[in-house]
């Protein structure tokens, strides 16, 4: 069994992989610990997943520094006026850099997986008996099964999905930069900023630990290739003149460059996430929220998932196509629905400003504070 990419959706397959008598590697192109361009927010769907594996995989990563402990969400709507979200379930942000080596640390730990870093997939083909894949350094690796976790630009989706490019409708981008010294800002609470400025996308600010700052815009494509937006322009623009941000960052001080990224989104017409010896997982598959913006529990869920049906395909002796639908057609019962429901809100929402803050303004009356979280996921 081949796993390739070594974040959240691989390593928790590994994971869910663990006792299964099964040959695994693991691959991913770099070494660890390694940046992933991303805005740190490990939602509690992710820490629940993993919770269920076993717990002393999320009670591991409860002691990993630097962190923040998130309690609440304030929204902040395009007139001004905001609201808070209390999260029911524990949740936290930390750097990727730290988060995802530490998952994979847990891999080494508690699993046999063979891994490996520094092995970048270069070409993978099915083959009638094994899918055989090549590596940039001219390595052959045959295994029965691949799953695919390696990201938005997936080498294993590119090379065996029939139509491997996403419409810019289903695909956002985004920029991130950490900062420091940013006032105002409180420990545990992640901020949300709409604009007219950055419609169908927002700003977010997330304290990640160690008194730094996790600062992004994200848009839909379609919209940052029409209007020829500058995305890393406009962010530092935000920063420099938004009304609740402003002054706060007067004293900030920028870690590093903006850096930016892709994130294909669910809930449109979804394209398979399987086919004969092969299952994509995680962003390799699409599965990011068009609304939050979120991917990390998606990529774990999924990547179990995928375990799941992997253990089925051993098992049975058949990695036909058909018996890879099995696996379709679970992604889409378990997150289907709210991948859709959040594409619709992320489109009505994003280019009816004045519907956003209407939404605010309801949201503070009492007993909506709740429709709002279940709005928002």
């Amino acid at each position: 069994m081949a796993i390739v990419g070594a974040g959240p959706a691989g390593t928790a397959c590994a994971l869910a992989l663990r006792d299964s008598g099964l040959r695994v590697v693991l691959l991913d192109k770099a070494a660890f610990p390694r940046d992933k361009i991303c805005g740190d927010a490990v939602p509690g769907h992710a820490l629940k997943a993993l919770r269920q594996l076993d717990p002393a995989y999320t009670e591991a990563l409860w002691q990993l520094q630097p962190r923040d402990d998130v309690r609440r969400s304030r929204l902040v709507a395009p007139g001004g006026a905001s609201f808070y979200l209390h999260w029911k379930l524990p949740t936290f942000n930390s750097p990727r850099l730290d988060f995802d080596a530490a998952l994979l640390a847990l891999v080494r730990q508690h699993t046999t997986t063979e891994i490996r870093e520094n092995a970048a997939l270069k070409n993978v083909e099915i083959l009638p008996d094994c899918a055989r894949l090549r590596l940039a350094d001219g390595q052959e690796i045959t295994a029965h099964l691949v799953i695919g976790c390696d990201g938005a630009q997936s080498v294993v989706g590119r090379r065996l999905l029939p139509e491997p490019r996403l419409a810019r409708a289903h695909h956002c981008a985004g920029v991130r930069a950490y900062f420091e010294h940013v006032g105002g800002s409180e420990s545990g609470t992640t901020e949300f900023f709409f604009s007219r400025s950055h419609l169908a996308g927002y700003l977010w600010l997330f304290p990640v630990g160690a008194g730094r700052y996790n600062v992004g815009l994200g848009m839909l494509s379609e919209l940052v290739s029409k209007h020829k937006i500058d995305l890393r322009q406009l962010l530092l623009d935000n920063l420099a003149t938004h009304p609740a941000l402003a002054g706060r960052f007067a004293q900030a001080r920028q870690l590093g460059p903006v850096r930016g990224f892709g994130l294909p989104i669910g809930g449109g017409r979804q394209r398979p996430a399987s086919g004969a010896r092969f299952l994509l997982a995680g962003d390799a598959a699409s599965l990011i929220d068009p609304l939050q913006g979120h991917g990390i529990d998606l990529a774990i869920r999924s990547g179990i998932l995928a375990a799941t049906q992997a253990r089925e395909c051993v098992d049975k002796q058949d990695f036909s196509e058909e018996l890879m639908q099995h696996y379709d057609a679970t992604l889409q019962r378990q997150l289907g629905p709210q991948l859709a429901r959040s594409y619709r809100l992320m489109r009505l929402l994003g280019t009816r400003p004045w519907l956003m803050n209407l939404g605010t303004r309801l949201a503070q009356l009492p007993g909506l504070g709740r429709w709002a979280r279940r709005l928002v996921g």
